[in-house]
């Protein structure tokens, strides 16, 4: 992210800090994707108006197409694919246990 120290980054760190409240916020800037699905799915409208400031609908795409798993509830999921043009929706992405 090409976020100068300005107000924007401070901004962008309250976000964080609101929606990823158990890690510092600067640990959570380094894991875009996971911000931005947080934002997509937990965030209010005013979060999502304001993440839509600092990162292009293509990197709303982008973070959705490599979501973690257990962000995403099934009503986000399918909203977000609908919105974003990323049809048909693909099931939503599963935790992966090891094989014993």
């Amino acid at each position: 992210m090409s976020v100068s120290r300005s107000s924007n980054h401070d901004r962008i760190l309250a976000l964080a800090e609101r929606l990823i409240w158990w890690k510092p916020p600067t640990d959570t800037l380094a894991y875009e994707d996971r911000l931005l699905a947080q934002v997509m799915t937990f965030g209010t409208w005013e979060d999502i108006m304001e993440a839509r400031r600092f990162w292009s609908e293509a990197r709303f795409r982008e973070a959705l197409q490599r979501a973690p798993s257990g962000v995403f509830d099934p009503r986000s999921w399918s909203y977000w694919h609908v919105v974003l043009d990323l049809l048909p929706v693909p099931p939503l992405p599963q935790r992966k246990l090891p094989e014993n």
